[in-house]
């Protein structure tokens, strides 16, 4: 919007990036009396330490990332899409933190899904070429569109609910998510599908978590909730799509996935195949386990889990683009 106003690029650059961090660091600090309480968690460890604590928090950092991108970013139909499902992702996270009664899953997964084919299905129309040519491991495969529509809509479920799993120690979910963000802009600005405009997309996000962190740094005073995981989640995915080369999304986002795909692996085992000893000496999610059988703190459980993913994502990125 602003880019017809003014010429400048530096200018909108830095106003992209204070708009974005100090809006939502001065938001978070000023809104956070509209936001609910959580409740703690009885089945998480330490869970009941949450209680008390603003929680939702997504629903102010993504609303300034959806009105930073359109003020200070080229919009466009796919970009606009990819807004409107980052924002019912948080919206639908939202309702359900701020309800008394917590939604089941059904209700969820049936949200979770429309945004994903619909994520899913923005990309393949708007990248027709990246689909035709898709990297699968160094390799060029043209995937027939309603597979990739298929596959899409999986990576992106996916990302939900790992990301969301994973947002049970303060600073970790942001922390992990930054990395990972950060690391899929490097790929994507890398890429033979390069696109500035998404790019910028990230670099909000980024910043706008950021200054979460400020707030959710152990011990917080807030928590991002559902409202924030699961829009993080969608972005993670798109971009992962957006880079060219989907199956990114498993070195860029391991500890995400080690950490809140656990979980899922684990009650898909016990519920679906009835498998009721598997994981049985393991916690999860992976940080639940780090904190009371490892006796990890939660500094140790950011720090360390941080430390890897970074040597993981500088990792992929050097052998993959240089």
């Amino acid at each position: 919007m602003l880019q017809s106003i003014i010429d400048s690029e530096k200018i909108i650059v830095i106003a992209l990036v204070l708009f974005s961090f100090f809006g939502a660091f001065a938001s978070l600090k000023l809104l956070r009396g509209i936001l609910p309480r959580d409740h703690g968690k009885d089945f998480a460890i330490d869970g009941q330490q949450s209680a008390g604590k603003y929680t939702g928090s997504g629903v102010i950092f993504i609303t300034v990332f959806v009105l930073a991108c359109v003020l200070f970013v080229p919009m466009n139909v796919e970009r606009i899409i990819y807004l409107a499902g980052i924002y019912l992702s948080m919206l639908s996270g939202y309702l359900d933190d701020s309800a008394k009664v917590p939604w089941g899953r059904v209700k969820k997964g049936l949200l979770d899904l429309v945004i994903a084919v619909s994520m899913s299905g923005a990309y393949c129309y708007f990248n027709k070429d990246a689909v035709a040519s898709t990297d699968i491991f160094g390799m060029s495969v043209n995937i027939p569109v309603w597979l990739y529509v298929a596959l899409g809509a999986a990576l992106v479920w996916g990302s939900i609910n790992v990301t969301n799993c994973s947002d049970g120690v303060d600073g970790l979910c942001g922390t992990l998510s930054v990395i990972s963000l950060m690391t899929a802009g490097a790929a994507v600005w890398l890429s033979d599908w390069s696109d500035n405009g998404f790019i910028a997309m990230i670099a909000v996000l980024v910043l706008c978590i950021v200054a979460y962190l400020w707030y959710n740094a152990n011990p917080s005073v807030m928590l991002m909730g559902d409202a924030g995981s699961r829009a993080i989640g969608v972005m993670l995915a798109v971009a992962m799509m957006k880079t060219g080369s989907p199956l990114l999304f498993i070195p860029v986002c391991l500890m995400l996935i080690i950490d809140g795909g656990a979980s899922l692996v684990k009650i898909s085992c016990i519920k679906f195949l009835h498998m009721k000893n598997f994981m049985k000496n393991i916690r999860t999610p992976i940080h639940d386990h780090l904190k009371k059988n490892a006796g990890w703190s939660p500094t140790h459980i950011v720090f360390r889990l941080a430390i890897l993913q970074a040597i993981v994502s500088l990792t992929t990125v050097a052998v993959l683009y240089f």
